[in-house]
């Protein structure tokens, strides 16, 4: 099974902690165990957190946890043409609109919501006006290209319902409405994770996704996506997170936890292992 293609691809906004050196594992490990090869990329695309310190950091701490991966490594802002792309044929395929509405006001909208207050945002099925669409650009008001899910579900008919993902070897029915009508772009920001990472994952011929399950819902969306721009469907393996021993996720902000912290305290790489396959039950 050496075929088998998986990635680690952190954000650098921030130093790595203790739950990312634990999700480094659980990829780096599975193609240990399964054979293949294990990708590192950069997903950089939030130019305004994303610093070239904390790039740096991630190869220094994964290099000294021990991790190794092919070169050159992936970087999303080298790539940004790529995902316009994507988004100039997902606009030929008027499957995306111009969204104008300030957070405040689709939260208002969320609320008055016909089904439950806090149902994800999904856009009337009538389009706005061309003439008012234009106007708006004209003024330069802040818009964002969202996916609408109504135009994808007439656009794929009855395989709409039928879109299913693996996840760790089960069988799960994708339900793209748990996000609903997503960002994939904005006026001053070309692109999101959404697309940049299915791309970036059909480009490089990923086979398994091995992540954390705060992406599950995501994952809902990038089957869609993946079925609408006719890229191949990688099998998933979401895993729990790893928590502190108040039950809290380890975050960026905690700044004593990251492992450039621990490697400054004195930890050594053999800490930071045993200190993963410690709670490893959390993972799964």
């Amino acid at each position: 099974m050496n075929d088998i293609v998986t990635r680690f691809a952190p954000s650098p906004s921030g130093y790595l902690h203790l739950g990312h050196a634990a999700s480094a594992a659980k990829a780096f490990g599975y193609v240990r165990e399964c054979g293949g090869t294990c990708l590192l990329r950069i997903e950089d695309i939030d130019t305004t957190r994303c610093k070239p310190e904390f790039e740096q950091a991630i190869y220094e701490d994964l290099s000294w946890l021990g991790f190794n991966w092919p070169t050159p490594v992936r970087r999303q802002t080298d790539h940004l043409a790529d995902y316009n792309g994507v988004l100039d044929r997902l606009r030929d395929m008027e499957l995306v609109y111009r969204c104008f509405k300030t957070r405040k006001e689709i939260l208002s909208d969320i609320a008055r919501a016909p089904h439950y207050p806090g149902e994800p945002y999904t856009a009337p099925h009538v389009a706005m006006d061309a003439g008012l669409e234009q106007e708006l650009v004209t003024e330069g008001k802040a818009y964002a290209w969202r996916l609408s899910l109504y135009r994808a579900q007439e656009f794929l008919g009855r395989q709409y319902n039928r879109l299913s993902f693996m996840d760790n070897g089960e069988k799960v029915r994708a339900v793209p409405a748990v996000l609903g009508d997503v960002v994939l772009a904005r006026k001053d920001v070309g692109t999101s994770y959404h697309i940049a990472c299915c791309h970036d994952d059909a480009l490089q011929r990923v086979t398994d996704i091995v992540r954390g399950v705060d992406l599950l819902d995501s994952t809902h969306i990038h089957r869609l996506l993946q079925e609408l721009m006719g890229w191949p469907v990688p099998r998933y393996h979401h895993h729990a997170l790893l928590t502190d021993a108040d039950g809290k996720r380890y975050a960026k902000r905690d700044k004593s936890l990251t492992l450039r912290a621990m490697r400054q305290s004195g930890a050594s790489p053999e800490n930071i292992h045993a200190k993963i396959l410690a709670q490893a039950g959390q993972l799964g």
